[in-house]
């Protein structure tokens, strides 16, 4: 607002100045024509037997009213008649101008008047006419030609004083208008920016308090409705992110405590001797079970806690991914045939090699394989293909028939802790990092993985790895 008032004050300004100018080149020309039409009038009243005095006192009152009627073009114009040594014979025009008439005229005025040239004056003046801002002056001849008195055509401004007020008048009017209206605009256009921006600084304050499940309404399409609808989608990965977290710690909590507390079931059984000497063995398998499953949890969390520190770097070499998946496939074998799969190994070439670090490759294609077997259908199909893609890309898919992927949690399969298992009736031995993990190691090597599935049918993992 005050640059919008400093804006309308520059533009009153300019403009002020614009018609000052305007209307003083219009008054100097007003002064100009009215002494002309003055003096064009007593030269032709003067006669060869009269001299300007004369005629002034004889026919007074008839001049007077005509050069009233000439200074009828403005109301603060005053017409003087002198006679040649700037005696006042004569005033008329304007009555509200202060003409000092015990004063006479200045001589260098008189004198540029004798010789018959114009006088001018615009500014300030002296002696009779000191109050008197713009002058202008005539000499006046006798019937032989010679000078013999003045017309002095004055006025108290150098404006058009009427016509300056009128216009600035209009222009202040207009700004005064203009500004009101702009003031009221900007209230309520202010009002409907502010008005979101406070709801998301309240909602920013409760979530500071903890308070994740809050959102803001998006009212238009503006910039401040983008904002607001960033503003909600942070939330909610902020609710999502707490969930999961919350989620994250409960599933560990549980897959150590269960494992511990089997573990130490056992051994207290097989050191009191509850537990008879011939099924240690047995029990011992169990306990080793338990080990290997808490040793693959605290991989995976300290696997996590260096990709976020930024502490694992990866190396890229030239590797056989053909080989690395058959490998990966041969060491499922137990697993597969417990389960019955149909298992599919679809290579486009025995050899493809690709430029990839080795060991981070193995782990996000182990651990899809992993997934594909441990949740496809008893007898179902099983598959992984790997195929020439584009330029210079090779894709790898892990295919499953099972149950798949739900709608709902396919945005969120790839996100730390998160799993779509809640129950945990299928995978209890995941802390939903897997994904994340492997999600992490594409994208520090600049490639894409992503899921396709059917719900209740199928599910499909993909990754893409630059050729050699």
């Amino acid at each position: 607002m005050v640059i919008m008032i400093l804006s309308f004050s520059v533009i009153v300004i300019v403009t002020s100045s614009a018609i000052g100018r305007y209307s003083g080149e219009e008054k100097k020309e007003m002064l100009h024509t009215t002494a002309e039409a003055s003096r064009a009038y007593i030269n032709s009243m003067m006669s060869d037997s009269e001299d300007i005095e004369s005629l002034t006192q004889s026919r007074r009152e008839d001049i007077r009213k005509t050069l009233d009627w000439v200074a009828l073009n403005t109301d603060d114009i005053t017409v003087i008649l002198t006679d040649r040594d700037g005696k006042l014979l004569l005033r008329a025009g304007c009555e509200d101008n202060v003409v000092a008439e015990d004063k006479p005229i200045p001589i260098d005025v008189l004198n540029t008047l004798s010789a018959g040239e114009a006088y001018t004056n615009f500014g300030s003046s002296e002696e009779m006419l000191e109050n008197m801002k713009a002058v202008y002056a005539l000499p006046v001849s006798d019937s032989s030609g010679d000078p013999c008195g003045s017309v002095f055509v004055c006025s108290e401004s150098i404006m058009l004083v009427e016509l300056w007020e009128v216009i600035l008048r209009v222009v202040m009017g207009s700004v005064l208008w203009v500004l009101l209206a702009a003031l009221i605009a900007v209230y309520f256009i202010s009002e409907r920016v502010i008005s979101p921006l406070r709801e998301i600084s309240s909602a920013a304050k409760k979530f500071a308090a903890g308070k994740f499940d809050v959102r803001v309404p998006v009212r238009g399409s503006d910039e401040v409705a983008e904002l607001a609808l960033a503003f909600n989608n942070m939330a909610e990965s902020l609710d999502n992110y707490d969930n999961m977290r919350n989620t994250f710690m409960s599933n560990v909590s549980h897959d150590l405590r269960s494992p511990m507390t089997s573990i130490s079931g056992f051994i207290d059984g097989i050191l009191d001797g509850v537990i008879p000497p011939e099924q240690h063995k047995y029990y011992l398998q169990i306990v080793a079970s338990e080990i290997k499953r808490l040793s693959r949890l605290v991989s995976s969390l300290l696997d996590l806690s260096r990709i976020q520190a930024g502490e694992r770097k990866f190396t890229k070499t030239e590797f056989d991914v053909c080989e690395m998946a058959r490998e990966i496939l041969i060491s499922f074998e137990q697993k597969i045939n417990a389960k019955e799969l149909d298992v599919e190994f679809d290579a486009q070439e025995d050899r493809m090699n690709v430029s990839a670090d080795r060991d981070a490759i193995y782990q996000v294609l182990y651990n899809l394989c992993d997934n594909g077997v441990k949740f496809a259908h008893h007898g179902g199909k099983f598959r992984i293909a790997i195929k020439r893609i584009k330029s210079k890309k090779i894709l790898v898919e892990v295919f499953n028939e099972g149950q798949g992927i739900s709608p709902a949690d396919i945005n969120y399969v790839f996100e730390r802790f998160y799993k779509s298992d809640k129950s945990r009736g299928l995978n209890k031995n995941g802390a939903g990092l897997g994904l994340f993990i492997s999600k992490t190691i594409m994208d520090a090597h600049d490639e894409k993985i992503w899921l396709e599935s059917e719900f209740g049918k199928n599910c499909c993992f993909r990754f893409t790895l630059d050729a050699e």
